[in-house]
């Protein structure tokens, strides 16, 4: 694929000093990446600039630099530089015009809000599959075009990979794209140019605030999925104090809006709920006509996630039924509330993502809810992130009944100081919880110290199959761990 670099820039505000003609071959904002006739994207980042990294792009092969200031370079008299006023967003247009404007092929549905994302974006998914819709998923465990998976670094890739994984599947005749959009994507703009059918919005709790530093930055990071800059049809939960707010702002707008929510207001919300250990029996109330189902997930937060995920479909035009029929088979998503099996008489045991304070209530009261005794929490708090959270997850943690505090992804930070930041916030119980910092070994002791009638929940890390511990990724699963704890205690 090659144009030129007039081509590449059409309807983008630009100044193009040097040859207009030039054909590039490929987009790139790393310059040890760049080959060959690519262009490279001078990316201003908080910690680093990549204007000081042009010479290495062109040492590299670039034959075109995109600037937000003439760089000057000895060397460079056949490069030709594009002047832009934001690299970022000039680099999201550029890639969508590389790659053809390849979400204008499908209907691409955005979802974000801080939990629920990646779980939604399964539901939706196999209701679109089982429509007759061939499908895509981009989210935080990863990428799947049509069956192929394979895994991503970002919950929303980077602009120019996020295009190129839209070209993929455009090509592969994907007709529904389900995708989470973090709050850094929407700042950072990864997602400008790019056109969706849907966008929704499942809540807002704690979480990222070391790069927001405010609740309210925090929300109006996501509220950009819903401003005139991405028209699409929207749905939103109305459970909390955000997504009424961002529903009063969209109504105002005039624009195609359906709630959803335990609200008996919202469009969608529930008549009744019975939640079993295996499954959920529940009865909604969709713009005033009732359906009763039962379908394979378990916990409170999930009815919120089935009502996004029908009001999506909805949205997408599936017909209620075709939604109901898909919701009573869908599929376990990794590492969500996701039960790790063991020997018969032992305890019950679940793996969830849950690393925000909210999330982690939630998820205990879910397992709560399902035990017939007490509930065991293991659980920990990422390093070189928002710290201001890790007391909040202590005191979220004391709604089990007992906590096993251990290390999640200390990465740069000493996980010992992360712990006792954690605890900081458990003072009032001291006899509800242990510390184990090795996230195996505090495993083992919470299924050591449960009978067969409790439940062990392990928090934070969900899908992920590594641990991160200074710049080393070491290999680590939650669910692979809990089995080989679960088969050693069953021989004892």
């Amino acid at each position: 694929m090659g144009m030129t670099v007039r081509e590449l820039f059409a309807g983008i505000d630009c100044t193009i000093i040097g040859n207009a003609t030039c054909e590039v071959s490929g987009l790139q904002y790393r310059s040890d990446q760049c080959k060959a006739g690519d262009v490279f994207f001078c990316i201003v980042g908080m910690t680093v600039d990549g204007h000081s990294f042009a010479q290495d792009a062109i040492d590299h092969g670039a034959k075109v630099l995109v600037v937000e200031r003439k760089v000057y370079l000895a060397d460079a008299t056949d490069v030709t530089e594009v002047v832009v006023s934001d690299s970022r967003k000039a680099m999201a247009a550029a890639a969508a015009n590389f790659y053809g404007q390849p979400s204008q092929a499908f209907s691409l549905v955005g979802i974000t809000g801080t939990n629920g994302k990646t779980t939604t974006t399964y539901l939706v998914e196999h209701i679109a599959r089982v429509a007759g819709k061939k499908t895509g998923v981009i989210g935080t465990v990863g990428v799947k075009v049509g069956d192929e998976v394979e895994k991503s670094a970002r919950t929303t890739p980077e602009s120019s990979d996020l295009q190129g994984i839209f070209a993929r599947m455009r090509d592969a005749s994907c007709e529904v794209v389900a995708m989470e959009v973090s709050s850094h994507a929407l700042d950072l703009e990864r997602t400008w140019a790019t056109t969706f059918a849907v966008t929704a919005f499942s809540n807002l709790t704690q979480d990222h605030l070391d790069y927001h530093n405010t609740f309210e930055a925090y929300f109006e990071a996501k509220a950009l999925l819903f401003s005139p800059n991405y028209p699409a049809k929207r749905v939103i939960c109305i459970d909390d104090d955000w997504g009424s707010e961002l529903m009063r702002r969209c109504t105002a707008a005039g624009e195609d809006v359906l709630s959803t929510g335990f609200n008996a207001e919202a469009q969608i919300h529930p008549i009744s709920v019975e939640y079993a250990a295996t499954h959920t029996s529940l009865e909604l109330d969709v713009q005033g006509t009732s359906y009763a189902f039962d379908y394979p997930l378990v916990g409170r937060f999930n009815v919120s996630n089935v009502m996004l995920a029908f009001g999506i479909a909805l949205a997408l035009g599936i017909p209620a039924q075709t939604i109901v029929s898909a919701l009573e088979s869908a599929p376990q998503v990794p590492g969500r509330l996701q039960r790790v099996d063991g020997a018969a008489g032992q305890p019950a045991v679940f793996v969830d993502y849950a690393h925000t304070p909210d999330a982690l209530e939630k998820a205990i009261a879910s397992v709560k809810a399902l035990t017939p005794g007490q509930t065991i929490v293991v659980f920990g708090c990422g390093g070189d992130r928002d710290a201001s959270k890790r007391p909040i997850m202590g005191q979220a943690a004391l709604s089990a009944d007992y906590a096993v505090v251990t290390s999640d992804n200390p990465r740069t930070e000493d996980p010992l100081a992360i712990i006792e930041a954690i605890v900081a916030g458990m003072a009032e119980a001291p006899e509800r919880f242990m510390v184990e910092p090795e996230r195996q070994s505090a495993i083992a002791a919470a299924i050591a110290r449960a009978h067969s009638e409790d439940s062990i929940l392990v928090a934070g890390k969900g899908h992920e199959d590594y641990q991160i511990i200074g710049t080393e990724t070491r290999h680590f699963s939650d669910a692979e761990a809990i089995a080989e704890e679960l088969a050693k205690a069953a021989q004892a």
